[in-house]
């Protein structure tokens, strides 16, 4: 959730919303500062070894329970790449090669309102070793070939990839 500020941090006067650049604003009426909220990106990986996708099962908010495409947010001053490579270790042990981006989808809060992007990547393996574990924010961690995906997939993004490689994985 974004911070809300109801004072300028220049010159402690409080918040007006003005319209400024093109929308409603926080802005201050007396030095003229504009409050830009910046957008939350998040990285996701398709990870495909051996005619199967890596899929994790979520333990926490949002998509608790639900099936998902390893990933999760950037942090600031972090690549893409990076983030990738930082979170699929965390959620399963598994070192990846990231491949190319495949996708840019809207990322929506639970009243539809759009708060960031995801970032989607094609990812491999980065040895011989698949084993995964689920770790951090997941409770399972699995490969899964086209016929095998679970019907309870988390997020647009998601259930958008999984669809076009199983399609193509047929």
């Amino acid at each position: 959730m974004a911070t809300e500020y109801r004072f300028c941090p220049n010159c402690a006067t409080p918040l007006q919303s003005i319209y400024r650049y093109d929308r409603v604003r926080p802005s201050c009426p007396a030095c003229g500062f504009v409050h830009f909220s910046d957008p939350k990106v998040a990285v996701i990986a398709l990870v495909i070894a051996n005619g199967a996708v890596l899929l994790v099962r979520r333990a926490v908010d949002p998509g608790k329970g639900l099936w998902s495409l390893p990933g999760g947010y950037m942090d600031a001053g972090e690549m893409p790449t990076d983030a990738l490579h930082r979170e699929v270790a965390e959620e399963t042990g598994l070192a990846i090669d990231v491949g190319k981006m495949s996708a840019i989808f809207p990322m929506e809060n639970g009243a539809g309102e759009r708060v960031g992007i995801v970032l989607a990547f094609q990812a491999k393996p980065a040895g011989t070793d698949v084993e995964v574990c689920a770790q951090d924010d997941v409770s399972e961690a699995g490969w899964f070939g086209p016929s095998q995906i679970p019907p309870d997939l988390a997020f647009d993004s998601t259930q958008t990839l999984i669809a076009e490689w199983a399609r193509n994985e047929r």
